[in-house]
């Protein structure tokens, strides 16, 4: 399986760069990264951003300022791997245990498209897919329709097999292996769009260690 970082964005909604916001004592995207080499993968990132290659290497998004669509185009087209592993740049709380976990359930379903909900709401950005549906993708974005749930749903359903998407509350109420026993699953999907997302985020991150 081979593994992208998200983070070809322009941060509008933030108004300074959401990959560099230092987190913890580290910049956004060597969170996302590390979240990934945990898993003994060797992540690349998506997005036309030749100043992250310090980082990991970069593959340039397939069309610039096109949205995440683009860069999982970009990333499906230089896979040598059938399943990739998606996470956005900006979900630093999301537990390495539930990635690998994913990942599994990826592996052994070999689903073309592997998504958590989260509150009912798919969750497309950390996710796992199939190069199979690389072609679909970018049909999408050739046509204009840069939302990736709507392309991803387009582009299963034009090779006859569903997506494997399941409810993260449902699953943790299992208590799978390897998941952190933490009852706010919100803050693992937790994104940073704007600086008051941001500053809500260290301060629940500043909680956690008085409570640790």
């Amino acid at each position: 399986m081979n593994a992208f970082v998200l983070a070809g964005g322009q941060s509008t909604r933030m108004g300074r760069d959401k990959a560099l916001l230092p987190f913890a004592g580290r910049a956004l995207v060597e969170h996302m990264l590390d979240r990934l080499r945990s898993l003994d993968l060797e992540p690349r990132i998506c997005g036309s951003r030749p100043d992250l290659a310090r980082f990991a290497q970069v593959i340039p998004d397939e069309t610039a300022h096109r949205g995440p669509l683009s860069g999982l185009c970009a990333a499906l087209a230089v896979s040598d791997s059938d399943l990739n592993l998606f996470v956005p740049v900006d979900l630093p709380m999301i537990p390495p245990g539930f990635l690998r976990w994913l990942r599994a359930r990826a592996e052994t379903s070999q689903a073309l498209a592997t998504i958590p909900r989260y509150g009912g709401r798919p969750q497309p950005l950390c996710a796992v897919y199939s190069r199979r549906l690389s072609e679909g993708l970018h049909n999408s974005l050739a046509e204009g329709n840069f939302k990736v749930m709507t392309a991803i749903q387009g582009s299963v359903a034009s090779l006859g097999e569903p997506i494997d998407a399941f409810d993260v509350e449902s699953v943790a109420s299992t208590s799978p292996a390897g998941w952190p026993q933490d009852a706010l699953l919100t803050n693992w999907f937790r994104n940073v769009n704007t600086l008051a997302d941001y500053d809500a985020l260290r301060q629940r991150l500043e909680q956690m260690a008085v409570i640790q």
